[in-house]
């Protein structure tokens, strides 16, 4: 579905006229069906990369390739930016209509699309995001995480191949966050789309398929989660926590209990407790 290689993006600092890479060197690919978690601290690269897979940036260095198709050709602008489509951080900056069943229907309506396919894909992707119910509501009256289900919506209204969440639950309380990734992960288990996320939740991360690591514009870790959380002082090293219960087991570790070192579960960590302790 996509595909970086050697990608580079550089942009100038105003002070100094120097050349300042987000991105280094990136090799990257993410496969059809695929749910792949991009982490990292803040100034990594990682939001930089999201905005490479639907064309909003353009390489400075490398290719980047969605469905085959190169970013950087002006003849697949439009194709890509259907197959990819983009879920932004604050839903606020994403919805534009007065009505909820109208913001839905924003994106096809300018993709041309004809009225009764339109009708047929906005109750189709707010039923998805489980938001048919609020379809005549004003966006602005819905909480954090209702707001961003309703953006999500209107993405999927497009009918792209693939979504990228740019780190779309930093602004929602917990209760919100647990709505939008419920919904990321039907997205990925009941319509087999293609999902990448960015995000600081390692929470999140943990239910992708796979977890990609950045540091100073470079990929420095692309495993399963497993694989990943387990390097405890390498994430803290790079700046980054580990789940609640996987920091535990590592405390535990260190206090003479033996746990494997790649649990990432409640459940997991209680059933290694109790076979301990029989």
């Amino acid at each position: 579905m996509i595909k970086a290689e050697h990608l580079r993006y550089a942009y100038n600092a105003a002070e100094t006229e120097e050349l300042k890479f987000a991105l280094d060197d990136v090799d990257l690919t993410v496969s059809e069906g695929e749910f792949v978690a991009v982490l990292g601290h803040n100034g990594c690269g990682k939001s930089t990369l999201a905005k490479h897979f639907n064309g909003l940036l353009l390489p400075s260095g490398g290719k980047v390739y969605v469905s085959g198709m190169d970013t950087k050709d002006d003849a697949y602008y439009w194709d890509i930016r259907k197959t990819v489509g983009m879920v932004f951080q604050n839903p606020d900056n994403q919805l534009v209509a007065t009505v909820v069943e109208e913001d839905v229907a924003f994106a096809p309506e300018n993709l041309g699309v004809p009225s009764d396919e339109i009708r047929k894909r906005v109750d189709e992707a707010l039923k998805t995001v489980d938001m048919y119910e609020m379809r005549r509501h004003a966006p602005h009256l819905l909480s954090g995480g209702q707001k961003q289900r309703v953006a999500i919506a209107g993405v999927i209204a497009m009918e792209p191949k693939c979504i990228v969440f740019d780190e779309p639950t930093a602004m929602l309380d917990p209760k919100g966050r647990r709505e939008v990734i419920d919904t990321i992960l039907k997205l990925k288990n009941e319509k087999h789309m293609t999902v990448v996320l960015i995000t600081h939740y390692m929470e999140e991360a943990v239910k992708a398929d796979r977890v990609v690591v950045m540091d100073k514009g470079k990929i420095v870790i692309d495993d399963v989660p497993k694989k990943v959380f387990s390097q405890v002082r390498l994430l803290k090293s790079l700046g980054l926590d580990v789940p609640q219960v996987t920091e535990l087991c590592y405390l535990l570790n260190k206090a003479g209990l033996s746990l494997p070192n790649d649990i990432l579960t409640v459940q997991e960590c209680a059933d290694e407790l109790e076979k301990l302790f029989k």
